[in-house]
């Protein structure tokens, strides 16, 4: 039987911040069985200059991420707004680039986001993880509303030996950080994240789980100015404890 493969790609944000999200998600491919690789010379999926209104430096970008995973079985993403930007977006960018375009379609159908790569490639929901906590989820906006993914991560939560996951209401509000956008309206976003900060602490929950860490970054900065001891989990940190 051939060895199963599994390429990730890790975001800018794990590769420089956060890289123990990265290893955690191969620890836990590795403990269903997969050969997991890096290809080192990976970069970015293009989407900040895409978000930006910069097509052209994207499009290189792009170009480039292409190339390095083109012979990839499968590319798992930590990251539901990276994983949107490639499976939905690089076929806009390259619209006028046949060849190109043809590459970034059948590309994409080997592309998944971390959580649905496991329920629906993987088949697999119970991962053999235990964490002892009161969570509670927040879904991404790109994850959900462009990937259509809500019912993955929460399936695989449910498995996890002790963790009580509670509902936040409103559950599925934007946190306010959406890239550039933290950024261009700095006001607005952080009135959002405070929004979600009270939907947080109505749960009772200790730590907030999410596919996305930009989502995360930005939820535990307000928590964090808002002196409240709760803290952020990717998906894949709870999926890796045991």
């Amino acid at each position: 039987m051939m060895a199963r493969r599994a390429s990730l790609f890790v975001t800018c944000l794990v590769d420089q911040l956060f890289p123990r999200i990265g290893l955690s998600m191969a620890a836990v491919l590795e403990r269903l069985g997969y050969t997991v690789d890096f290809p080192e010379n990976q970069t970015c999926c293009g989407q900040p200059a895409f978000n930006s209104g910069y097509p052209e430096e994207a499009r290189r970008v792009a170009r480039h991420f292409l190339n390095v995973f083109e012979t990839s079985e499968s590319i798992v993403v930590p990251s539901g707004s990276c994983a949107s930007m490639i499976v939905l977006h690089f076929g806009e960018l390259f619209a006028s680039d046949p060849e190109a375009c043809r590459r970034a379609r059948e590309l994409a159908s080997r592309v998944w986001e971390f959580s649905a790569f496991l329920t629906e490639a993987a088949r697999v929901e119970d991962v053999g993880a235990r964490l002892e906590e009161v969570a509670t989820f927040h879904d991404g906006c790109h994850a959900l509303r462009e990937l259509g993914i809500r019912n993955a991560p929460r399936r695989l939560l449910s498995h996890v030996r002790g963790l009580e996951l509670r509902e936040m209401d409103p559950a599925e509000e934007c946190c306010g950080f959406g890239g550039t956008f933290s950024v261009k309206f700095a006001a607005l976003s952080g009135a959002m994240a405070r929004d979600k900060v009270e939907a947080i602490v109505r749960t009772g929950a200790r730590t907030v789980i999410s596919l996305d860490l930009s989502c995360l970054m930005q939820i535990q900065g307000a928590l964090s100015r808002a002196g409240l001891n709760i803290r952020t989990l990717h998906l894949a940190e709870v999926l890796a404890s045991h």
